[in-house]
């Protein structure tokens, strides 16, 4: 007889810890499930978005945010529309894409959002209709008209230069490409601007592509690379054909990627933002828009260690983009 309430004491302990056990797990997960977010790289194979994915677990860590990291290997428009058709099945809560085909991944992004799940977009824009809001890791504006300035400067405001981009249907580079020309046609006219050739984000084939431009073209005075791989691939073309200083490099590219070639005088600036501080700030911005925390119209949002940063209407902007040289370069480790 006195075995059935000693059982029952044990029991009853049992439940209760089982209890509290599920009230601390409720309360990490603020209330609900872990939060699901899916990151969705233009390619996983390409180090700018290697430390994307740097930056994006950071935040994860500290939010309490479970993180999804998945691409094709190299770019691949139809590869990134099926990982969002897998994403949809598996009900995640937030997708965060790098569009490498504006239109093409815009479709599957919508799918999504008709299924529930919010939406971001980060470094390359989907269709606006296609999601909520957009992580601009600077205005097109801004990285078009620093691009050009840079490369007038490089050359003395006139002669030939030639642009080597990742595709010709990435959407964030033809935007750049867009306000490069318009820059081009309103303050330099002495410049010309001989061709745009893509390198499917591959530093071998920019490289290639390159020497392709520096035979075929004698006067040709500046390449510029608006694809991170393509800056390393157009130097070492550079220096292959014997061109340095002669030809002069610049581009958008990671600092580490680059700074041999910038001390060894052959490129001559790397323009970017911090990449990290990039994936930090969309994973930030997804988690807020999931919890209805932030919304298109925001004037400011207030992103963990980065503070403060800036909203133009739909789009949240991480920054100005950033000069690295001969002078600054090595105080930079990314």
């Amino acid at each position: 007889m006195k075995a059935f309430p000693l059982f029952s004491c044990v029991l009853a302990i049992l439940l209760g810890l089982a209890g509290c056990n599920k009230k601390s797990e409720s309360q990490n997960n603020g209330g609900g499930k872990q939060l699901l977010v899916a990151l969705l790289p233009k390619s996983k194979g390409n180090q700018y978005f290697v430390t994307v994915e740097k930056g994006a677990r950071t935040a994860a860590s500290e939010l309490g945010v479970q993180l999804l990291f998945d691409g094709p290997l190299d770019t691949d428009a139809a590869k990134q529309n099926e990982i969002v058709e897998n994403w949809i099945t598996q009900d995640v809560d937030v997708i965060a894409a790098a569009a490498e085909n504006k239109a093409g991944l815009s479709s599957a992004l919508k799918k999504a959002e008709a299924k529930g799940i919010k939406v971001i977009t980060y470094d390359s824009d989907a269709n606006t209709d296609a999601r909520s809001l957009f992580v601009n890791q600077a205005t097109a504006q801004g990285i078009g008209e620093v691009l050009m300035d840079t490369a007038a400067k490089l050359c003395n405001e006139e002669g030939e230069f030639a642009i080597i981009t990742a595709t010709l249907t990435a959407g964030n580079m033809n935007e750049w490409r867009k306000h490069i020309e318009a820059r081009l046609a309103a303050k330099y006219p002495k410049m010309k601007l001989i061709a745009t050739n893509p390198c499917d984000d591959n530093k071998d084939k920019a490289q290639q592509e390159a020497t392709n431009l520096i035979g075929a073209n004698p006067n040709l005075k500046c390449i510029m690379a608006i694809c991170s791989p393509a800056v390393p691939g157009a130097a070492e073309a550079v220096k292959q054909a014997g061109k340095i200083g002669q030809i002069k490099v610049l581009g958008l590219g990671l600092p580490k990627e680059n700074r041999a070639y910038v001390k060894a005088g052959i490129t001559q600036a790397v323009i970017l933002w911090k990449v990290e501080d990039l994936g930090y700030l969309t994973i930030q911005a997804a988690k807020a828009l999931a919890e209805g925390k932030l919304k298109p119209g925001d004037k400011t949002f207030k992103a963990g260690r980065l503070g403060e940063v800036q909203m133009e209407g739909d789009n949240i902007v991480l920054g100005k983009p950033f000069v690295f040289d001969a002078g600054n370069i090595d105080q930079f480790d990314f």
